[in-house]
């Protein structure tokens, strides 16, 4: 086992968290263009790559304790403190690559993940609003049931949100 599964596990971790970034700019994407038929689709999907992060995660974290301890760091060290204590040769140059790699992944992914919840929430608030609008216009009805007044307004709800 040791530093190359370790790295092995890195890379499918930073594959997964790829395949996250991906996922999330596609229900960006499904945001924008207003697609809301799809949206509960794509965020499944985000939250199976999730659990499948969170597994690997584990698995990374379990093979970094034991190359921490091999490496004579605590068992809970972080990897910028195992890269520290890497004996010499390319472990600590392909261990800094890795972890590089996933400080800009995951900063990619809290800017994706930060920009969708502002469109769910721009969205929510549209939705309210139009709610809010047909709900007090009484106008178009008088107190007898029948119609008071003709409105030239119409009128397109979105029922898939």
């Amino acid at each position: 086992m040791g530093a190359n599964q370790l790295s092995v596990l890195l890379w499918e971790e930073r594959e997964l968290l790829e395949l996250l970034q991906f996922k999330l700019e596609e229900e960006q994407l499904l945001l924008v263009s207003g697609k809301s038929r799809w949206i509960s689709l794509a965020t499944r999907e985000v939250e199976k790559v999730l659990e499948k992060v969170h597994a690997a995660g584990l698995a990374r974290s379990i093979e970094a304790s034991n190359v921490a301890t091999a490496w004579g760091c605590p068992e809970d060290a972080p990897l910028s403190q195992i890269i520290e204590s890497a004996p010499e040769g390319p472990w600590r140059e392909i261990l800094t690559a890795h972890l590089t790699a996933l400080r800009t992944i995951t900063g990619d992914i809290s800017q994706l993940r930060e920009a969708n919840d502002q469109y769910l929430r721009a969205a929510y608030r549209s939705s309210q609003e139009t709610l809010a609008t047909l709900g007090n216009d009484t106008s178009l009805y008088g107190p007898s049931g029948a119609s008071a007044a003709h409105s030239t307004s119409a009128y397109i709800i979105d029922t898939k949100l």
